[in-house]
């Protein structure tokens, strides 16, 4: 089941927060853990006593782990755990068996549980309801972001409920939805036209290329504020995951810009671990690319996958011996530096293989037998240009900023109680719509 989907939006959601909201409080995780095993039974039945299985092994190793310490044996505990953990994603993610959805977010999730514990950064929960619906928790399970326990820990005691949280729950929810299904969407149906088409062109592979680039966005970041948003609903306060990282001014604030939640994760529970950069430099760049080949095969199993991730490791250290500084003095040339190396990844990211992104980059630059533009091509950028523009100007904080200076004035203080929930229902509206005209609704986190 999809958050953008007419069954999650009328059906579900609505009784998961009648029934949230009637049960008394002791009970709410006990909910939420039941409405969360039903969410992911919508769609793979019989991958929830998988989930199952992992959350109760955990639960009693992080028991061990917690009574052990940092001893010998809770070592052993730890190392175990770990190793089922991996072992079960490895087997999954490099096998031809069919994925369960989410696998990678909740596997992330539990090894940060049980590494916090032994580290001693949180302690060992002892109420299996309170754990389950940590890890089963829907809003966040299937697409993110990595929500970590030590975050969460006492929220899942005690969160506050308030109108206000809620409300700010809900708007942030509706933005997620529209950024999802009215860009998202749209840019990948042009996607899908580029890739079905017989008359591409130098034009058009960079139009491909561009409204890829803005639709992974618009996407991981609609799911991010849906999700963040439905937590604010339920109580909880979960990170940001991103912020804006197309306006960086080098990969190496791209990569603290976005998908914010596994790059800390990496660092924390890899890089870190493995010594960081307090350590020879032979050694850091093993640490770099050990860290860069784990998060390219996070996202699959092809072997496009490990090389995105080792170009991204190369490229920061070279950034980071040769090129930072300067970049951080630049204006404009940096902002296209970036730009052009994001566009150019995931063109890699999203291709089934690699002689497919080689033979994409190419057309890119004019290689091969490729006419600079097609008839095709200019009736799409036709079609497609204001949302593409849009798109654009949307990936910036200047939308925001403009909505902020205008909530500021004396007229915006006195029409926002009136056009923000207007805003909001009338984008509910419009979205339904969307979803019950069109049948193209993608998930692009089936393989993660």
């Amino acid at each position: 089941m999809l958050f953008s989907s007419i069954p999650f939006l009328y059906y579900f959601l609505p009784c998961v927060l009648i029934l949230y909201h009637i049960v008394p409080k002791k009970c709410r995780n006990g909910a939420l853990l039941l409405v969360s095993l039903v969410f992911y039974a919508w769609g793979e039945p019989k991958f929830v006593f998988l989930m199952i299985g992992m959350v109760l092994f955990n639960y009693l190793a992080g028991l061990l782990i917690g009574r052990y310490g940092q001893t010998k044996k809770g070592k052993t505990v730890l190392l175990g755990a770990l190793a089922v953990s991996v072992g079960v994603l490895c087997f999954y993610k490099f096998s031809d068996v069919t994925w369960p959805i989410g696998i990678s977010f909740y596997t992330f999730q539990l090894i940060s549980y049980i590494v916090d514990v032994y580290r001693g950064t949180a302690k060992a929960q002892k109420n299996l309801v309170n754990l389950g619906a940590y890890v089963t928790m829907f809003p966040q399970l299937i697409a993110g972001p990595i929500v970590r326990y030590v975050d969460v820990e006492k929220q899942l005691k005690s969160r506050i409920h308030s109108y206000e949280k809620t409300l700010a729950g809900i708007t942030r929810f509706c933005v997620g939805l529209g950024k999802k299904i009215l860009i998202s969407n749209a840019l990948g149906e042009l996607c899908e036209i580029f890739k079905a088409s017989d008359e591409k062109s130098v034009v058009f592979f960079w139009v491909y290329a561009v409204s890829y680039m803005l639709q992974i966005y618009f996407d991981f970041s609609g799911y991010s504020d849906m999700a963040i948003g439905l937590g604010k609903i339920l109580g909880f306060d979960f990170l940001e995951n991103f912020n804006y990282p197309y306006v960086s001014k080098s990969i190496t604030e791209f990569w603290r810009r976005w998908h914010m939640s596994l790059g800390s994760w990496f660092r924390d529970y890899v890089y870190i671990p493995l010594g960081g950069n307090r350590v020879s430099k032979g050694r850091w760049y093993f640490n770099i690319f050990v860290v860069w080949s784990l998060t390219g095969l996070w996202h699959g199993a092809a072997f496009n996958f490990l090389f995105w991730g080792l170009l991204f490791g190369i490229i920061l250290v070279f950034e980071k011996h040769y090129l930072l500084k300067r970049l951080e003095k630049g204006r404009i040339w940096n902002h296209v530096y970036v730009l052009l190396i994001v566009i150019i990844s995931f063109v890699i990211f999203n291709a089934a293989d690699m002689k497919e992104a080689f033979s994409y980059i190419g057309g890119m630059f004019g290689l091969g037998e490729v006419p600079f533009m097609s008839a095709e091509c200019a009736y799409y950028m036709r079609s497609y240009g204001v949302l593409i523009i849009g798109a654009c100007i949307g990936a910036t904080p200047l939308v925001k900023m403009i909505v902020v200076k205008f909530t500021e004035t004396d007229f915006g203080k006195k029409l926002l109680p009136i056009l923000k929930p207007l805003a909001i229902v009338l984008l509910v509206l419009i979205c339904t719509a969307y979803l019950i005209d069109s049948s193209f609704n993608p998930f692009l986190y089936f393989r993660f």
